[in-house]
């Protein structure tokens, strides 16, 4: 391509073009889904999980909106109506710790973070419908959901209970399991402390059958995420087993556990209780170092790792329990640190020659380890367990009337046994606990619900929703401010009008994202959901966020919609019909031999591969492909990239490294290469009349209808680094080709409606330069249609090879004859000198791949 004339402008300049087209789009009104679709179109809904407040978008929002405004310009495009909305998960403690650490409030400072980040995610030039915009910190959002959480108490969907939490003394508040670490909390550091409280519960436990088995009709879900919600949700068959106590303890008669494994009874050694469990509690009152061992458990890490890599500790209470099999045979009671009160019945019989937890345990404490699973192909007279419990099925011995089974058959005889004593029954147990929901702070939800003396707990009437957050709070004094503002929680009672008391907890964040996603179908209706814009939107066709919520979030949202479905608010019992995780986007980190972080633009390269801190020249420790994190100063803020390169060129930067589910990692070389293929596609078209062309079109003709064909698979199944290396190839193709101006300038005119969700800006530029004083916008545009009488090849390259080694190859018309075939090979001048004058033994054809001549 040759140069154009001095007067045409040298580069692409996006920093006027992509404002304008964003205008343009915004005054055509180009995004705008109609309040309920209208039949006229298939529907599609577009979410990408919506985003935190935090101040400043990272490069995981710029992946994650990128590939979901690609679905949605893709499928728009395709003749659907499309809903792509975008709000703000607004609720939580980091904008609590803000205003206690700014001396500011969190509404301002969260509706501050939202202006700028709303800002910047309209820079990346998104086709998202803004005027379905929300916050879930809005009252006009939480009043809503408040009105749901009264349905969902009226359902007999809630319940108040006192229960067993982690409690973070300075921070005043409750602590999922993942939040503490090391026996502390995850944001003070303090040691965590074990409180029994009264909370409320979400009864996720009452579709735990259907939440399980509706997981194998998610198709488009990845077979990973349904993994883990169905470990998580955690079907298992057993038996609940009661061991009665030697001796009743303060008026407790026995002590009854689950376990999947009743085959196993005649192999138990001990019992094990957790610290919370009442036989721990009268072990205390008993025992001072009971009560000393119980503090301690308290202190340790609760979440499943911290359990399974903390050392196991326990104590004998004293107490024995019988066997419900062996005639007179007792075992200890141990208080356990690996036991928890919320799992099971919290406590376990140790098995421990069949289960490497409770051997570990009993090597610990010289208990018994009497093996009862004889596994394939062992000798029963020499079979002992060594440093590894025997998991697996076997045949069962040491097991009086079990002796001679085979697992699964043991299971069954024993739990006939224990039903024919009284003395357990076979049950399914459910890993899943119902969702505890109470959260000691301010920045939240309120709850609902008014404390009264004489009357109870009595709900918030309707029509006074919502209760809002009062604003002179006090943050200066630990906990949670609604408890000690002067008059907030002062009210009547409905009921009876008396003093009452507003319910201080407020809601988990998780609730807030459990419905949102149906809430953008109405956001501004005066009840949570209209049930024929709902109806019509839901469920959403293609979800997309990280692997991290695959458990939580996406399980919780799904009971929010059954539990919708259960009590007749909405026709869908699945909240997304597709779900897409994408992978991380990452950058290499740079540590000096101080230990101190360096930033990316505090580092040179060096010749070798390393880098050197700039200021100092001071060698550092590179890590590739590191997560990018504030704490390793590996970020790169996108606001700079879109500022220096443009939106167009991040998002093609994003959808070119790699499969989008896999991490990828941020490189200037990359962005520098993506920003110039963007100035390569506005010159191809800015200087597309200043060269001439006197080929045949049909070949380019091909090319282009092929690359709709490409492209178009390629967007289908989420491949868009595929869709990138198209283009790429088809840019080649028009930049090489001799065909006449008119044939370039349509293969042109196809490359910006096939680009334009990828980059939407340049897509527009490139039209009008195209199409000078149009009006059209390519962002309205149908497809392009991939005509098949073009798709079908007209040549084909053939193979020649002479005893198996490759000779030549031949382009020869689709459709030759053989015996024509066969001819044209034998006369190449390679395929002559190798035949060397000897006579031809065999003529070899494979159709349509290869010729072989055997001398």
């Amino acid at each position: 391509m040759t140069d154009g004339p001095t007067d045409a402008p040298a580069r692409y300049d996006f920093a006027a073009a992509e404002p304008r087209w964003q205008q343009a789009w915004n005054e055509a009104a180009c995004f705008a889904a109609p309040d309920v679709p209208d039949g006229t179109k298939p529907k599609y809904y577009v979410l990408e999980m919506f985003p935190y407040p935090s101040g400043k978008i990272h490069m995981g929002h710029v992946r994650n909106y990128t590939l979901g405004d690609v679905v949605a310009r893709y499928k728009r495009a395709r003749g659907h109506q499309v809903m792509h909305p975008m709000g703000w998960d607004a609720f939580g403690l980091p904008a609590e710790n803000a205003a206690r650490e700014r001396g500011t409030h969190p509404a301002a400072w969260t509706y501050a973070n939202i202006a700028n980040m709303r800002s910047e995610l309209k820079s990346m030039g998104l086709s998202l419908d803004w005027a379905r915009e929300f916050a879930t910190c809005d009252p006009e959002y939480y009043g809503q959901q408040q009105a749901l959480f009264l349905d969902f108490l009226a359902a007999g969907l809630v319940e108040r209970r006192r229960s067993w939490v982690n409690w973070d003394p300075v921070d005043g508040t409750v602590l999922a399991n993942e939040q503490v670490i090391d026996g502390k909390g995850w944001r003070s550091g303090a040691p965590v402390e074990k409180r029994e409280l009264s909370q409320w519960f979400l009864a996720i436990t009452k579709f735990a059958p259907q939440l399980l088995e509706a997981l194998d009709t998610l198709e488009r879900w990845p077979e990973r995420v349904r993994t883990m919600q169905a470990n998580w949700i955690g079907r298992s068959e057993g038996a609940r087993v009661r061991f009665p106590l030697a001796e009743p303890v303060e008026g407790t008669a026995e002590v009854e556990v689950f376990t999947t494994r009743p085959d196993t009874l005649y192999g138990m050694s001990f019992l094990a209780v957790a610290a919370e469990h009442p036989l721990a509690a009268a072990a205390a009152a008993l025992n001072p170092a009971a009560a000393d061992f119980i503090a301690e458990c308290r202190s340790q890490g609760t979440s499943e790792a911290a359990i399974e890599q903390a050392e196991k500790k326990g104590f004998d209470t004293g107490f024995r329990v019988r066997h419900p099999f062996i005639e007179g045979a007792t075992f200890p009671v141990w208080i356990a640190n690996f036991v928890l009160m919320e799992y099971g019945t919290g406590a376990l019989f140790g098995c421990p020659a069949h289960d490497q937890r409770d051997l570990d345990f009993a090597r610990k404490y010289g208990l018994p380890v009497p093996p009862v699973v004889l596994p394939p192909g062992e000798d029963p007279a020499g079979f002992s367990i060594g440093k590894n419990a025997w998991t697996g099925d076997g045949t069962l011995f040491h097991s009086e009337f079990l002796d001679g089974l085979g697992s699964e058959a043991g299971k069954r005889a024993a739990i006939d046994a224990l039903e024919a004593k009284g003395l357990g029954q076979g049950v399914v147990n459910w890993r899943l606990r119902d969702w505890g929901v109470s959260r000691q702070r301010y920045w939240g939800c309120p709850i609902p619900v008014i404390h009264c003396d004489d009357c109870g707990i009595v709900p918030v009437p309707k029509d006074q929703l919502p209760v809002r957050l009062p604003e002179d709070v006090d943050f200066s004094r630990p906990g949670n401010p609604l408890d000690h503002h002067p008059s907030w929680k002062h009210v009547a009672c409905p009921s009876c009008g008396k003093p009452g008391r507003r319910e201080t907890d407020t809601f988990d964040t998780f609730v807030d994202s459990s419905w949102y996603f149906a809430r953008f179908t109405a956001p501004h209706a005066k009840t949570p959901l209209v049930a024929e814009a709902a109806n019509g939107w839901l469920p959403v066709d293609q979800y997309i966020g990280g692997i991290e919520h695959a458990i939580l979030h996406l399980l919780y949202s799904r009971f929010f919609t059954r539990a919708l479905s259960a009590m007749g608010q909405l026709e869908t019992p699945e909240p997304f019909a597709g779900l897409f995780t994408q992978g991380m986007v990452q950058h290499a980190s740079y540590k000096a031999p101080d230990g101190r972080w360096l930033a990316p633009d505090e580092v040179e390269a060096t010749p070798d591969g390393g880098a050197i801190e700039k200021a100092t020249g001071i060698a550092l420790t590179v890590s590739r492909n590191d997560k990018m994190s504030k704490s390793k100063r590996n970020t790169i803020d996108p606001g700079a990239i879109i500022s220096r390169y443009g939106a167009d060129t991040a998002r093609w930067f994003i959808l070119s490294d790699n499969p989008p589910e896999r991490d990828m990692e941020w490189s200037e070389a990359g962005v520098s290469g993506a920003h110039r293929f963007v100035q390569r596609l506005w010159r191809l078209a800015a200087t597309l009349d200043q060269r001439s062309g006197d080929g045949e079109a049909r070949p380019l003709m091909q090319a282009t209808h092929r690359t709709i064909a490409a492209v178009t698979a390629a967007l289908e199944s989420f491949a868009f680094n595929v869709a990138v290396a198209r283009l790429h190839e088809f840019a080649n193709a028009v930049e090489s080709s001799p065909a006449p101006l008119e044939a370039r300038r349509e293969a042109v005119a196809v490359m910006a409606r096939l680009v334009a969700p990828m980059m939407p800006h340049l897509a527009e530029e490139i039209w009008s330069i195209l199409h000078p004083g149009s009006t059209d916008l390519v962002a309205q545009m149908p497809w392009p249609e991939a005509d098949p009488a073009l798709l079908v090849a007209e040549t084909m390259t053939i193979a020649v090879q002479v005893l198996g080694k490759l000779r030549a190859t031949l382009t020869v018309p689709v459709g030759i004859s053989e015996a024509d075939l066969l001819a044209q090979a034998e006369v190449e001048e390679n395929v002559q000198r190798a035949i060397g004058g000897k006579p031809i033994r065999k003529r070899i054809h494979v159709p349509g791949r290869v010729v072989n001549f055997v001398v």
